[in-house]
């Protein structure tokens, strides 16, 4: 097949879309990217309004040596882009009777640690050093694997350290190995959160996760989250990838077990176009694409197989604008001050609204004065809930806003309800009619030891040749760093089989 008849469709825009777009589109290919929303982004857009600028998603920077790597591979430099600040404290951690100022120097933590838990310093150096070789056989190596056979994991180095890994060994049982004080266990446990499971599901393998915690650090980019979208769009652009925003695709026909056309519709004006290609990547909700744009012949999976999927929680967020500065708060605090073994259970178990919930409260311009008007605060608040709750509605979104307010009143000392010139929120029904997210969630797949590499949904469809998947579905898993990865692991694995 010629080299111009190489076309390439992307159904998404967000993170692991614009990857995968723009390897394809280095390696020679023609990408076109569609888009159902009017920006790029994905659940990482932004929106403006009466001079505040709110990213809508992710608001961590964590592992910034993936987004080194990641434009490195196309000749270019995180600052060709944006300009990162490591902060300092990492973050801020309400618990019951305590809050801690979490310190971006490792020797600072130890002499925190050691102040709660005499022993802790040294026990944090052993910890530290089994998720070092973690991190770097887990991002150096697993997650750059498209899980499509059992022979992918038998590599050298992983069959030498596979005990080291842990992966049969929950988090929370590792944890405990070390640290004795709940508090510090807590804090230990935190990352894995990011991974949509508890502790106790979560195989100590992703104690990864704390490595990139307390020795990759926690940075903003200037001006926001957007800021990686932005840079990530203007590459793809650059290679020559085009993009139709605000446009949904609406069906992909199959004949003989080869995509041929998507057929779509422009949002604003209700157009209806037609695409053809010889491969076509679904980047947004892998569970949408199969069972609504797929004829059911050519669908993997069932719906007993979807249905028996652990998702990772959905979120309540909101964005709030106040009409002052909000005096001694930090950039990320995290409000551990209620019992999680209560709102877990409230997630994964027993699915409910919770009684009591964790939350996490960023307040972006006190690292960036462009997020807010002069003389003003903005806040971002998130609460972790289940999956496919039902009962969206605006009174108990209401209900659970009062309820944050007057915890944040009453812990940070400072009067916020009378000062609110903005608020919007943002849940599970939204998730579901902007993302057409599964359930509702806001992550994906739960990491849990049955849903990693092999054991997820698989990133080349079964049942149509030239249909590929990437995101927080399939391999690697959730998170903005794996969703880079993602991309880049599908991009590969077409080019190694259907190469130009």
């Amino acid at each position: 097949m010629s080299s111009d008849s190489k076309k390439v469709l992307v159904i998404g825009a967000g993170f692991a879309g614009l990857s995968a777009a723009s390897f394809l589109a280095q390696k020679g290919w023609q990408v076109t990217v569609i888009e159902k929303n009017s920006l790029p982004g994905g659940r990482a857009r932004k929106f403006e309004t009466n001079g505040f600028v709110f990213d809508m998603g992710p608001s961590w920077y964590w592992m910034p040596d993936t987004f080194e790597r990641y434009f490195s591979l196309f000749g270019k430099k995180v600052s060709d882009y944006y300009q990162l600040k490591r902060l300092d404290p990492s973050y801020r951690v309400y618990f019951e009777k305590a809050a801690w100022d979490i310190p971006a120097d490792y020797e600072a933590l130890q002499a925190l640690l050691e102040s709660i838990e005499p022993g802790a310093a040294k026990a944090l150096d052993g910890f530290m050093e089994e998720a070092k070789f973690k991190y770097e056989v887990g991002v150096g190596k697993l997650v750059h694997q498209p899980g499509q056979s059992i022979k992918e994991l038998i590599d050298i180095d992983l069959f030498k350290g596979v005990f080291k890994l842990d992966v049969f060994q929950s988090m929370k049982k590792h944890i405990a190995k070390y640290f004795k004080h709940p508090y510090i266990q807590f804090l230990m446990e935190f990352p894995v959160l990011f991974l949509g499971a508890l502790p106790e599901n979560t195989p100590a393998l992703y104690s990864l996760m704390n490595y990139a915690d307390i020795k990759g650090g926690t940075w903003y980019p200037e001006y926001g989250m957007y800021s990686i979208v932005k840079a990530m769009h203007d590459l793809a652009i650059s290679l020559g990838v085009e993009f139709k925003l605000g446009e949904e695709v609406m069906s992909i026909e199959v004949a003989n077990g080869i995509a041929t056309n998507a057929y779509t519709e422009v949002v604003s004006t209700k157009e209806k176009n037609t695409y053809t290609f010889d491969i076509v990547i679904g980047a947004g909700d892998y569970h949408h694409i199969e069972t609504k744009l797929l004829e059911p012949n050519y669908q993997t999976y069932s719906k007993k197989y979807w249905d028996s999927r652990v998702m990772a929680p959905s979120s309540l967020l909101y964005y709030v604008g106040l009409n002052k500065k909000l005096p001694g708060v930090t950039h990320h605090s995290l409000f551990f001050d209620t019992d999680f073994g209560v709102h877990g259970k409230e997630i994964y178990t027993n699915p409910k609204w919770p009684s009591n919930p964790l939350f996490y409260a960023s307040v972006p311009s006190v690292t960036d004065p462009t997020v807010a008007p002069e003389g003003c605060e903005n806040l971002f608040l998130l609460i972790p809930v289940a999956a496919g709750l039902e009962g969206d509605t605006e009174a108990i979104r209401d209900k659970y806003f009062n309820e944050l307010i007057g915890r944040l009143e009453a812990k940070w000392g400072v009067s916020i309800k009378e000062s609110i010139v903005y608020k919007r929120s943002f849940s599970v029904a939204d998730f579901k009619s902007d993302y057409h997210s599964f359930k509702g969630n806001a992550y994906g797949l739960a990491n849990t030891l049955l849903q990693t590499a092999n054991l997820k949904p698989s990133c080349r469809s079964k049942k149509v040749n030239n249909l590929y998947y990437t995101g927080q579905l399939t391999v690697p898993g959730p998170g903005v760093p794996p969703s880079l990865i993602s991309g880049e692991v599908v991009a590969n694995l077409i080019d190694k089989n259907h190469s130009l």
